[in-house]
């Protein structure tokens, strides 16, 4: 009887794939950190806040 040749598997892909996505999404939160604790980003949102509990009160 002949063996079959396996064919080559993609054995820790995925675990690959998730690694480079979490380095990814951690890239992202670190950019966005340093966007949203700038001064010009802290002055806009706290005006907005502002502005939204003057509407609501």
């Amino acid at each position: 009887m002949r063996r079959r040749m396996r064919p080559w598997t993609d054995a820790g892909m995925t675990t690959a794939e998730y690694a480079i996505g979490t380095l990814a999404a951690c890239a992202f939160a670190g950019v966005l950190i340093k966007i949203l604790t700038s001064s010009t980003v802290g002055g806009l949102l706290s005006g907005l806040i502002a502005k939204a509990l003057s509407v609501a009160s």
